[in-house]
């Protein structure tokens, strides 16, 4: 035998002998977990490892160990939204699709019909991904932020509170709050430009909070008020936790300025909700104490006039009497209505105003239709029937939120494999649905940075990916509160453009895009108006 096989069967036996004495020091117990963790963390390494093969198949910026890409996302809200577009055209313009890590996780974006749909039109992929975890201390786990089980059974209960019959019953309170805007403007009359960004966001939040909780916070009157200052405070904050790598964790956080902050405007909105649940429960039950028929959905009050049912009302309803929906459920539910339905169709009006602005011949069709409804009556509220009757200016609306939809970018939980387009994405990704991108597909829609409201007219989306076109999402998690939505901004539009003529200071070129959770400018919309004779 020779002195190095004797050398090696020595070692190995000395090596054999120090194992035999560390486990002997240990319970089976301890052994067993030991041999447990060992085997988890090799399995680990083999999906990671497969995780990281399959994603750095797809074309993306190249990604520095542990941290991602996240150096590169860490800058101003403004820049961020830049950076990211910019990205999408670098490297996945002409597929549909690419990727980005943000620390140790994945990240596709998709913005081709055919890369979309597999996603959005499938019930595997309606989790909403963490990046919504931040608007928790907020919303809860509402119908925005829930999954599974407990998101199937809050849209049921939920759609019917969207019936064409329901929505009929706020069409006064969309008239009243846009009376309310158009006097506001009036001051405006004549003015060398101003931003009309404000001035249609209070009158959204007013009608929000009419039509959620029955409540009114005159917004449009009272600006200063510290429901407004929390809603947009609460947003800013969200967003930074989103794109901030460290601000992710909660410990972290905690000792960040911005906590303070957060907790203060959490107790704020949380408070307002509350209160105005328990007072209206309080009505209800006094109500029926008092044998006050004027409960009924369909009742009238002592003038004659008839009764609205809020949002809350309806969730009050459902409730069961708490066997159904908590206190807490139901703030879940109307605060997630709150953030839904305020910030996305200010917006969506003050993009569509800002268009119309700028492309005056659009304008002018659009006065057209509302007159062929009205006459020269400036003054007589919209019906449920005049505002299904303004077809065109309704293909003016989308194809606003089609340049600049109110929500530019979804994220889903993708939790197993899924084929798209050549690539295989791997369970534990996060997909980035770049809506912001997708409406500007050239295939879709010809000249796609033009603003054409024409190409919502019928004989022009015939045969149109029906992926093409998401301002609401699509497939099972669509939007439940899109009708609501495109009623109340034809209803807010239509007394402003019979009254006014609106004139576009700023050129689109010239504007810098806030592509936080609600696609704004940085430094507002400026107009000018006039009266029409």
């Amino acid at each position: 035998m020779s002195d190095k096989l004797m050398a090696a069967l020595l070692a190995e036996s000395v090596l054999l002998t120090k194992v035999t004495q560390i486990v002997g020091e240990y319970s089976p117990i301890t052994i067993i977990l030991v041999g447990a963790v060992t085997l988890f963390l090799v399995m680990y390494n083999k999906r990671r490892a497969r995780m990281v093969q399959l994603i750095e198949k797809i074309p993306g910026p190249a990604a520095l160990p542990f941290i991602g890409n996240s150096i590169e996302m860490n800058v101003d809200h403004d820049e961020l939204f830049n950076r990211l577009t910019g990205t999408i055209k670098l490297w996945g313009n002409r597929i549909g699709l690419n990727k980005a890590w943000q620390g140790p996780s994945p990240y596709v974006m998709l913005f081709d019909p055919e890369t979309v749909e597999p996603i959005l039109n499938s019930q595997k992929f309606i989790d909403k991904s963490h990046d919504y975890d931040y608007l928790r201390p907020w919303l809860g786990t509402g119908l925005l932020t829930s999954f599974g089980r407990k998101w199937h059974s809050r849209r049921k209960i939920l759609t019917p509170a969207f019936h064409f019959k329901i929505l009929d019953d706020f069409i006064d309170v969309f008239n009243e709050e846009s009376a309310v805007l158009a006097r506001k403007l009036e001051r405006e009359v004549g003015a060398e430009a101003f931003n009309i960004f404000p001035y249609v966001t209070l009158c959204t939040l007013d009608i929000v909070c009419e039509t959620a909780m029955g409540r009114s916070i005159h917004a449009q009157d009272n600006s200063d008020s510290e429901y407004v200052k929390a809603v947009y405070g609460i947003g800013s904050i969200v967003q930074s936790r989103q794109s901030k790598l460290w601000l992710q964790f909660d410990t972290i956080f905690r000792f960040s300025e911005d906590y303070k902050r957060h907790q203060s405007y959490i107790n704020t909105l949380h408070g307002f909700s509350n209160r105005v649940i328990r007072e209206r429960k309080a009505e209800l039950a006094e109500n029926i104490l008092n044998n006050n028929i004027n409960t009924a959905p369909d009742a009238y009050d002592d003038l004659g006039k008839k009764k609205r049912l809020a949002f809350l009302d309806l969730l009050i309803n459902a409730s069961k009497d708490g066997a159904v929906l908590s206190n807490e459920d139901i703030r879940e539910e109307v605060d997630t209505f709150m953030f839904e339905g305020h910030d996305t169709t200010s917006a969506a009006i003050s993009w569509t105003l800002f268009l119309l602005g700028s492309h005056p011949e659009y304008q002018e069709r659009v006065f057209e239709e509302l007159q062929s409804i009205f006459g020269d009556d400036k003054e007589t509220p919209a019906t449920m029937q005049n505002l299904m009757d303004m077809r065109y200016l309704e293909c003016c609306i989308k194809d606003a939120l089609r340049l600049f939809p109110s929500v530019p970018m979804m994220a889903r939980s993708i939790g197993e494999d899924v084929k798209i387009g050549n690539y295989l994405i791997p369970a534990g990704t996060t997909a980035i649905i770049v809506t912001y991108m997708l409406h500007r597909n050239a295939k879709s829609f010809p000249k796609p940075e033009q603003f054409n409201p024409d190409n919502f007219l019928p004989e022009n989306c015939t045969g149109r990916h029906p992926f093409a076109y998401i301002p609401f999402s699509a497939g099972p998690r669509n939007c439940i509160g899109q009708k609501f939505a495109i009623l109340e901004e034809k209803a807010v539009l239509s007394t402003v453009l019979r009254k006014y003529k609106i004139e576009s200071v700023d050129r689109r070129e010239d504007l810098t895009l806030l592509g936080e959770l609600i696609l704004r400018p940085k430094d507002g919309l400026r107009v000018k108006i006039t009266k029409r004779a």
